[in-house]
């Protein structure tokens, strides 16, 4: 099992995304890179990004972020406090939902998202693949 958020869980979801049939073929059109931003619930705790060059339905890099400063600047976040991010993961919260009841945020254009919204649910689907550890 990997801790969420991590580098380790951030490859397993990667191994798991470059095998899914499914989501190339629901991303097959999309072109823009995404980070997956985890904020802090609390004063104190550290933001974690998650940084995925998605292309064409293949994910051609992924970098771990403990440091959100570090993070190259992307076309979408998509950020949330880590007990949102669990509801995510366990599928109690659909992506798009998250963003129209104000459990995340989305920094890109919401038109190009709201057009591949096929993707971003596969997206997530693929991250409850993970075998993953709160």
């Amino acid at each position: 099992m990997a801790k969420f958020p991590s580098e380790e869980w951030m490859n397993e979801f990667v191994n798991i995304l470059k095998s899914s049939e499914t989501y190339r073929e629901a991303a097959k059109d999309w072109e823009g890179d995404i980070t997956f931003i985890v904020t802090p619930e609390s004063s104190g705790e550290r933001s974690y990004a998650m940084w995925f060059d998605l292309y064409h339905g293949e994910c051609r890099d992924a970098k771990f972020f403990d440091d959100v400063s570090k993070v190259p600047k992307s076309a979408f976040s998509y950020s949330g406090p880590l007990k949102n991010w669990i509801s995510l993961i366990e599928g109690k919260i659909d992506p798009i939902r998250g963003l129209m009841t104000g459990k995340f945020k989305l920094g890109g254009p919401m038109m190009k998202i709201m057009r591949y919204t096929k993707a971003a649910k596969e997206l997530v689907n693929t991250a409850a693949k993970v075998k993953t550890e709160f």
